[in-house]
């Protein structure tokens, strides 16, 4: 027989040297930074169980690859100062 989650259920973990606590209750989960009040992260079980959750992790993860491109591409180059006028030879 299992318990209804019908209060919200708290647990602190460590994690890479940091601590956190984890919220569960009927409506989802959440993790929360110690000493902070906002979420890291904040999960329904909807979104959980209909996979929204899986793709805007996929989604957040190509962002963070591409800019990380992006920034790598930029990194050899000089940007040339559009407001000086161009030498001819």
């Amino acid at each position: 027989m299992v318990t209804a989650l019908d209060k919200e259920l708290k647990r602190k973990v460590h994690v890479d040297g940091a601590d956190y606590t984890v919220a569960l209750d009927a409506d989802g989960l959440r993790i929360v930074g110690k000493g902070k009040r906002k979420p890291d992260v904040a999960l329904l079980w909807s979104d959980l169980l209909s996979g929204d959750a899986a793709m805007a992790t996929a989604l957040n993860a190509s962002l963070v690859l591409g800019s990380n491109k992006a920034q790598g591409r930029k990194r050899g180059r000089t940007i040339p100062d559009s407001s000086q006028p161009k030498k001819r030879k």
